[in-house]
């Protein structure tokens, strides 16, 4: 049986609820909670930029999903007052592709580039002299007749964010002047988001629910927000549609998200480990096939997490779950644990 997990964006998809996901981003620095020393070097970098008449320097935003790298792009455009062209690293093929984007931009537009770290190799060498330069080199032609044309460029920013920042190339990363990690929120911040988020979807919360929904939310506003919307459903049909603790606390038990927010989809990666191999590390691509998840999915979303809380740790010869993770799920440690703790 495939297990459904709370953070994938895909799940529980529909017309009106991508509407609501959009009206729940911040629209300004003054919305936008937590993330407080990124927020204060940007300011800064935004005031210095607009007082010059000059664009803000190319910007990279890293981190794992769902802490609000595409919010933060749309925010430093509408802080520095301009168009923000939105496009995926998997989405622009060819070179020509590229190009088509870059040439339909104006002075001070900026680009933001979701997932850049999966831009091809050629695209990436036409984006080098685009960004550094603001002139595109484009063939004309083929074969013996084909030439080579400098156009020129308007001066625009692109925003590059990735979860992965080792796979960008160096030449890459090197072209962006500001280069910024968005770090994992506290429990306080995540009630903060959910109080907020509830006064815009019209659910009336109280300080007990949204206190336990950011314990759950597994320090991420994406889920917090995705947790809110469910909790939300189940007090609609289940009770007067307001949200206290004994309704979250069903609704949870319902989705089968613990107190740490850990969900069947963590918990199985974790006894995977133990069933399997106990206290011995495991490499990348066992845990994969153990668990049925790509390697990126477990990079990307289990891992980040995991560690986080302490649950797992990486060793030179691969993941080993800690003495916490044990505990946790139930399972006895044995005599070499039992020294760790």
């Amino acid at each position: 049986m495939a297990i459904q997990r709370i953070i994938d964006t895909s799940a529980h998809e529909d017309p009106d609820e991508e509407i609501i996901e959009v009206t729940l981003r911040p629209q300004d620095f003054s919305e936008y909670v937590g993330q407080d020393r990124l927020k204060k070097n940007l300011k800064l970098a935004i005031d210095a930029a607009k007082k010059r008449g000059e664009p803000i320097d190319h910007v990279l935003l890293y981190g794992p999903p769902g802490l609000g790298k595409t919010t933060m792009a749309n925010v430093i455009a509408r802080e520095m007052g301009k168009n923000i062209r939105v496009t995926a690293g998997p989405a622009i093929e060819k070179a020509g592709d590229l190009a088509s984007i870059l040439t339909n931009l104006s002075d001070g537009d900026i680009l933001f580039i979701d997932e850049i770290h999966r831009l091809g190799r050629t695209v990436e060498e036409v984006l080098y002299s685009a960004m550094e330069d603001f002139k595109l080199d484009i063939m004309i032609g083929k074969g013996p007749a084909a030439r080579s044309v400098r156009l020129d460029l308007p001066k625009f920013t692109v925003i590059g964010a990735t979860t992965r920042t080792g796979a960008l190339s160096a030449p890459l990363r090197d072209r962006f002047g500001h280069i910024h990690r968005l770090e994992f929120y506290t429990p306080d911040e995540i009630a903060q988001i959910i109080t907020r988020a509830s006064r815009i979807l019209e659910s009336k919360i109280n300080d007990e629910a949204a206190a336990m929904l950011s314990t759950r939310a597994r320090l991420t506003p994406r889920i917090a927000n995705r947790l809110l919307k469910r909790v939300r459903d189940y007090a609609d049909v289940n009770g007067d549609g307001i949200i206290d603790g004994p309704t979250t606390k069903a609704a949870l038990q319902l989705m089968e998200v613990d107190e740490l927010g850990l969900d069947p989809g963590d918990r199985n990666l974790l006894m995977s480990i133990i069933d399997n191999y106990g206290d011995n590390p495991v490499g990348l691509n066992t845990i994969a096939a153990l668990t049925g998840d790509e390697m990126t999915t477990i990079e990307d979303f289990y891992e980040p997490y995991l560690l986080q809380i302490g649950f797992i740790e990486r060793t030179p010869r691969g993941r080993r779950v800690t003495p916490k993770g044990y505990k946790h799920v139930g399972k006895s440690l044995n005599e070499n644990q039992q020294k760790l703790i």
